[in-house]
């Protein structure tokens, strides 16, 4: 977010409000009083524009010093009502004059605390369910930083009906959080197909203006593995294609040789090698610009071989108005000896710097092809979350139908969010599956 603003600097708070009959954080007893003090930390909760090079660690927002920083911290509360606005932090030297504006109200305050203090700035009342956006920014200071900024603290009615953000870093959760929660599709199989299908194909339409950095579109995942596009920078996007290795760690030189992922082949401009730090196996990617606002097509076969409880998966990609496959890599993964299992899709961030930006994509004409050669239409889907979702740290998710596609959403903190293991059915229009001479793929 840009905010034109002369010598100021801007916190947001975007408060996410719903309707009081949502149901409450899964943890919570009971709910709290008007007086209960919910400390919302910066470490977690907390994100800085990228003006600069400033960034919040999990102590909080500490080098405040450039009128260009903005930080925006988000809390999703149930229920209107009043809300009482306080942070816990300190002026390292000299004096700030700090503003605060929220729900038409601005409240101006002098800070002059050297140690970490709570600063109450003001109550607002909070009218209405939906998103409401707290601004923090400094006047003028006659030290070397604004503030260090420790903790949101607030107080008041509208707390009342429960509340959402991240709340410890136990399991790295200010990490985790800070990404924002993952959202999958998990594709209902015709049961005729079960356990004996070769071909997965899908297509992904990402709008433009959805493909935001650290977003990871992924198409045809698996049992095993996962297929799918990035953004891995403002000018390099990948297409990437893993197998994880049946041996459980996070540091693939540990893997034993008998367990290893092997590349059998793969694409002339793909790279590939090892992945490792969420589980280990095999990877590869192919630097390419796709498009935001074009469709692309993935295609999965899976070739088992019980005998040798080993199975070979391969990826090809395309523009769909492109005629000819790309080869991504085929990789034989040991210990399997199955088809393609638990097929599905999913959206994620992989930026804990950019949680705070909606990314969205559609998913569409979905179609299997089992061992006999009979093509089958995904047209149900069972909706899903990552842990960050299923705890109640964050609900900006959402996944749903579209025509004949499905969409998955996530960040951005909106606020009509999808409740979780909602089933989705979509039409499915075409009137064929895709015509593809699988005897001639690269």
């Amino acid at each position: 977010m840009k905010l034109k603003m002369y010598k100021k600097v801007i916190i947001i708070i975007v408060l996410a409000i719903t309707t009081p009959c949502l149901q409450l954080l899964a943890h919570a007893a009971s709910m709290p009083a008007d007086t209960t003090k919910i400390w919302i930390p910066i470490g977690g909760n907390g994100y800085v524009g990228n003006h600069t090079d400033s960034k919040i660690d999990s102590t909080g927002f500490n080098k405040w010093t450039s009128d260009k920083d903005t930080l925006s911290v988000f809390v999703r509360l149930e229920s209107p009502g009043s809300l009482n606005l306080a942070f816990k932090l300190r002026v390292p030297d000299g004096s700030s004059k700090i503003a605060l504006l929220a729900a038409g109200s601005t409240f101006v305050k002098t800070i002059k605390n050297s140690t970490y203090t709570l600063v109450n700035f003001g109550k607002v009342n909070i009218k209405q369910a939906g998103y409401q956006q707290v601004k923090l920014y400094g006047l003028h200071k006659t030290g070397t930083a604004f503030a260090a900024v420790k903790d949101l603290v607030i107080t008041g009615s509208a707390v009342a009906g429960g509340l959402a953000y991240i709340k410890d870093n136990h399991g790295n959760y200010f990490y985790w959080g800070h990404r924002g929660p993952s959202v999958h599709l998990n594709y209902q199989v015709p049961e005729q197909a079960k356990n004996k299908t070769e071909w997965f194909y899908n297509e992904i339409t990402v709008p433009i203006g959805e493909d935001k950095i650290g977003s990871y579109f992924m198409a045809d995942g698996f049992t095993g593995g996962y297929f799918g596009m990035q953004v891995n920078s403002p000018t390099e996007r990948h297409v990437l294609f893993s197998i994880w290795s049946p041996f459980t760690t996070d540091s693939p030189e540990s893997i034993p040789d008998s367990l290893k992922i092997a590349l059998l082949k793969k694409g002339a401009p793909v790279k590939a090698g090892e992945f490792g730090g969420e589980g280990s196996g095999g990877q590869s990617y192919m630097n390419y610009p796709w498009v935001a606002g074009k469709t692309y097509a993935f295609l999965i076969h899976a070739q088992a071989n019980e005998l040798s409880k080993t199975t070979t998966f391969t990826a090809y990609f395309k523009e769909t108005s492109q005629s000819q496959w790309q080869l991504i890599a085929s990789f034989r993964r040991p210990k399997s000896g199955f088809y393609l299992n638990g097929i599905h899709s999913f959206l994620e961030n992989f930026d804990s710097e950019m949680g705070n930006k909606q990314r969205k994509a559609f998913y569409g004409n979905q179609w299997i092809v089992d061992t006999a050669g009979n093509w089958y239409p995904i047209t149900k889907a069972l909706f899903t979350g990552d842990q960050t979702a299923n705890i109640n740290f964050r609900k900006d998710y959402s996944g749903g139908v579209n025509g004949n596609r499905f969409y998955l959403r996530n960040g951005g903190f909106f606020d009509d969010f999808t409740p979780l293991k909602t089933i989705l059915t979509k039409t499915q229009s075409e009137n064929k599956h895709p015509d593809i001479d699988f005897t001639k793929l690269p």
